[in-house]
């Protein structure tokens, strides 16, 4: 899973991946000392729950978090009621 993480990632900032609401995010104090980008991945791997959730990822874009707008224009729909 780790590889994975690591491929969905990227070059990307590790920080917005964090669930600052984890259990191990707060006991571990990340807010205050991040870990490294390689320790991240492999808290992540451990503890999925680490990973901020939902996030889709389209070309350069993240959308964490549910934003309707956001995963409508992601799937073509312009948020209209027409579908």
């Amino acid at each position: 899973m780790e590889s994975e993480l690591r491929a969905l990632i990227g070059e990307r900032e590790i920080g917005p991946f964090l669930n600052q609401r984890n259990e191990l995010f707060r006991e571990r104090e990340m807010k205050i000392a991040p870990p490294s980008k390689d320790e991240a991945l492999r808290l992540m791997a451990e503890n999925p729950n680490l990973l901020r959730r939902p996030l889709l990822i389209e070309g350069d874009r993240i959308t964490f978090g549910f934003d309707e707008a956001a995963y409508l224009s992601a799937v073509g729909h312009g948020g209209d009621d027409d579908g």
